[in-house]
């Protein structure tokens, strides 16, 4: 079983005005520190084309930089604009795929998975989670703006689900289930 700590984690959260990513080191499940944290802005101005490049570039970048084990993507069901669901979409879908060819495990979580496993409830505000990911990274401030903190949230989550998958994924192979 490859072991999970001592890794990079890398959590995007979609979008294709801002794009939110937080790159986190976890060296125990205990000890995890923020290496980067930020968002990727493209103008509204600009045509969905040259944004979308813009995001695969930057996205392509911080893969170069960090070479995160793991990349982990917020994945929205719903959106109430299709017009949002689609761009949301269309930066997703670039950071999933820029992530595999970058040979790194890949993993989806919904909005609720992230807040359950975050704040232990799948009803908890953009406050909490941002008061949670300040807390669970030590930070002087919740990280600005909110699409920074939920990227650091989706990282946060994989961190503590990994493990889980790790362990079930070697009693599989090993032929127990």
């Amino acid at each position: 079983m490859e072991h999970m700590f001592g890794h990079v984690v890398m959590g995007v959260d979609p979008g294709l005005t801002r794009c939110g990513y937080a790159v986190l080191s976890m060296t125990s499940a205990q000890s995890i520190t923020p290496l980067a944290i930020g968002v990727l802005r493209t103008p509204a101005t600009s045509p969905l084309h040259e944004r979308l490049a813009e995001i695969h570039n930057e996205v392509d970048a911080l893969l170069a930089e960090f070479r995160p084990h793991a990349v982990a993507v917020e994945q929205v069901f719903f959106q109430n604009n299709v017009r949002t669901a689609m761009s949301v979409g269309q930066a997703s879908g670039i950071v999933l795929a820029l992530a595999a060819r970058a040979g790194c495990h890949v993993a989806q979580y919904t909005p609720s998975q992230v807040k359950n496993t975050v704040a232990g409830w799948g009803g908890a505000t953009k406050d909490q989670i941002g008061r949670m990911v300040q807390q669970r990274l030590s930070l002087d401030t919740i990280p600005q703006p909110a699409d920074a903190a939920d990227a650091a949230a989706i990282a946060l989550c994989h961190c503590s689900i990994a493990p889980f998958i790790a362990s079930r994924d070697a009693a599989v192979a090993r032929g127990i289930s």
